[in-house]
């Protein structure tokens, strides 16, 4: 938590939920002048016709009404469609498989909402995430931390609560972005969070947490993706080249699938049918009746990869010498352990190499790397062996 100033002012972005709720009740009670802002990322109604963002809002309304809050919203549906919707659907277009969330947290929840922040006047933001920001830690392999307080590095830890912990969608956070924001709730269970929230009287107290992607929610996936990329029909082959089925788009299917492929089981083998690669050129899915070596990979690549904490350079030449850590190559993942090369031209691309063979490595998502409770950095994978 940053040390406060008299009164000092947080923006705390609050989504209806009760993790935000109660972000902005610890906020008030540690003696920060606290505005809630509801950010609305995404316009259209649900399956069922009902606008899910006004109910959400209406929630942050009755929240906030009982902290004795004031509380704003805004629109910030137009950037989040050009910075994070745009780029998801020509991934899924160009065969690969993007992880919005973690572009909507360094574009959206931590971007325009700091600039609206920084408008108002106010010191810091804050939000529910399951994290913690510290001073920079020492570490083996990573650079030593600055002696200047104005160009100290800020650390991105873990949450108390593993089964929450929310470091790997915020991997790709700056600096300056993590220098300015204060998580409320990183150092509670999630049993802690909701037991406040009865006590306080937060009528999201029992709220059910959002799970999908943020702008599909609970409908159907492959419903709403046929609403912006058209349907291209193509064969579904083993990886010894024998037809066994049709697919209606590769962008329906992921590395590691195993349902949805309206593959019936064959004569020779009654195992799950897994989707091991795509061919965007030939557009041809390729599957396996049963998991096979080809599902896994023993390293991957990943581009424009953002360092929280930079590594160590050997000097004169700002040489990076290869180093082991953990990694987490998907959210809830447990930690794995690899070895990290920075690739010669720059810090911006690394290649993980797994100590054991990873399942489903998938191009689009991230690859996130940790020293014990710190996240380093991460990076969008574009590459897999």
């Amino acid at each position: 938590m940053p040390q406060q100033k008299n009164k000092a002012l947080v923006v705390c972005g609050m989504s209806g939920g009760v993790d935000s709720s109660v972000s902005a009740y610890l906020l008030k009670k540690q003696g920060y002048n606290v505005v809630g802002l509801f950010m609305k990322n995404w316009e259209e109604t649900n399956d069922c016709g009902a606008c899910t963002s006004a109910q959400d809002f209406n929630d942050v309304k009755r929240v906030c009404e009982v902290l004795e809050i004031p509380y704003y919203t805004v629109n910030f549906s137009a950037e989040y469609r050009d910075r994070v919707f745009k780029h998801f659907i020509e991934g899924l277009k160009h065969g690969i498989t993007p992880n919005p969330d973690v572009l909507c947290n360094r574009e959206i929840k931590f971007g325009p909402f700091l600039d609206f922040a920084d408008k108002i006047g106010a010191d810091f933001i804050a939000t529910g995430h399951y994290a913690r920001c510290e001073a920079e830690p020492s570490s083996e392999h990573m650079a030593e931390p600055s002696r200047s307080a104005a160009t100290r590095h800020i650390a991105l830890l873990k949450a108390k609560d593993q089964t929450k912990d929310q470091t790997y969608f915020l991997c790709a956070l700056s600096q300056k972005q993590l220098s300015r924001v204060i998580f409320p709730v990183g150092n509670l269970l999630k049993t802690e969070v909701r037991k406040i929230a009865r006590e306080q009287g937060l009528s999201t107290a029992e709220k059910k947490d959002s799970t999908g992607i943020c702008f599909i929610g609970e409908r159907n996936f492959n419903n709403f993706l046929s609403q912006y990329i058209g349907d291209k029909a193509g064969l579904i082959k083993t990886l010894d080249g024998k037809t066994v089925g049709k697919h209606r788009g590769l962008q329906y299917y992921t590395i590691g699938q195993s349902k949805g492929m309206g593959i019936g089981a064959t004569n020779e083998n009654t195992e799950k049918w897994y989707v091991i690669r795509k061919d965007v050129a030939t557009n041809t899915l390729y599957v396996n009746n049963g998991e096979c070596p080809e599902l896994f990979s023993k390293s991957c690549i990943a581009h424009n990869f953002n360092w929280i904490i930079p590594p160590k350079m050997e000097m004169p030449r700002g040489h990076v010498e290869p180093f082991e850590c953990v990694c987490k190559i998907r959210y809830r993942q447990a930690d794995q352990k690899c070895t990290v090369s920075v690739i010669e031209g720059g810090l911006s691309m690394v290649r993980v190499d797994f100590k054991t063979p990873q399942r489903a490595v998938t191009a689009g998502q991230w690859v996130v790397l940790y020293d014990g409770e710190v996240c380093l950095g991460g990076g969008e994978i574009s590459g897999v062996s």
